[in-house]
């Protein structure tokens, strides 16, 4: 269909969940010396202007990243973690202290894997593509494609470097994607079986994401967490959570997000707030 645009949504709370435990996630990879293959299957634009009609007409990055910014030194000090590595990372994004700019996943990925590290982007969208060659321009670790991201997790795997982490995060503008996604990471993971593999998804209907979870508890596949992020019940209308789905996740993964989600259900959310940190399949 090609009619989401990330731009509307850039800095939500769905965000920071999914940029949180994505940068911890690429933090922990690189701690050794041997090279890191990273795969994003939608990857959007790289980056995203706060000042632009798209994200002013919603303003969604308000109940997220916006509610984090202005910490004080001693909050941001005594933040949990997972929360306090974001934050950071979002500082460096921005040239100055005002929250002008947001980055998409690929600018993590970017931003903290190293020289002999290689990044696979895709993004099939033909405006969000054009935009993504610019943000990335001039970084010869990185490959484009204008491809179905689905499709390019079979082709791209397994990676020589034999270590990565592949990041899946679908618009689900077709009700079937949450199936592909499901179908899709199940296979990729027969082809590459000890990669680290993310699936990001949203909280419409409920009963999608449970179909989700019984897959995946089926699937035969081991050490599965999940992580979730809510700001309204599952009875409201639209988004209400958003979630991660992580197939062998760093070992430090499940502490730090359980430091870090109660607070964000706090921060972003208040009493409506709420989680989920579950080890879905064990090791």
């Amino acid at each position: 269909m090609l009619s989401y645009l990330h731009s509307f949504h850039a800095g939500n709370f769905a965000d920071v969940l999914k940029h949180s435990i994505s940068a911890h996630i690429l933090d922990y990879l690189t701690e050794k010396p041997k090279p890191v293959f990273y795969l994003d299957t939608h990857s959007g634009t790289g980056a995203f202007s706060l000042h632009d009609n798209e994200a002013q007409k919603t303003q969604e990055y308000l109940s997220g990243i916006g509610k984090l910014w202005d910490l004080t030194a001693q909050e941001t000090e005594n933040l949990p973690g997972l929360v306090k590595f974001y934050i950071g990372l979002i500082r460096d994004f921005n040239l100055n202290e005002r929250l002008d700019t947001y980055p998409g996943s690929p600018w993590f990925a970017q931003h903290l894997l190293r020289e002999h590290d290689r990044l696979s982007l895709f993004e099939l969208h033909p405006r969000e593509f054009k935009t993504l060659l610019q943000n990335i321009r001039g970084d010869r670790r990185i490959k484009a494609f204008q491809k179905d991201g689905f499709h390019a997790c079979m082709s791209q795997l397994p990676p020589k470097e034999r270590r990565g982490y592949v990041l899946m995060d679908p618009p689900y503008e077709v009700k079937q994607d949450y199936q592909t996604a499901t179908d899709t990471l199940i296979k990729a993971h027969a082809k590459f079986a000890t990669g680290t593999y993310a699936l990001w998804y949203p909280v419409v209907d409920r009963y999608r994401i449970d179909k989700i979870e019984a897959d995946f508890v089926k699937s035969g596949i081991k050490n599965i967490q999940l992580f979730e992020l809510g700001i309204a019940d599952d009875k409201e209308k639209g988004m209400t959570s958003s979630g991660m789905i992580v197939i062998n996740p760093p070992w430090t993964l499940m502490k730090q997000a359980q430091e870090a989600l109660p607070y964000l259900a706090k921060k972003l959310a208040g009493d409506q707030g709420h989680y989920r940190c579950i080890q879905l399949v064990k090791e």
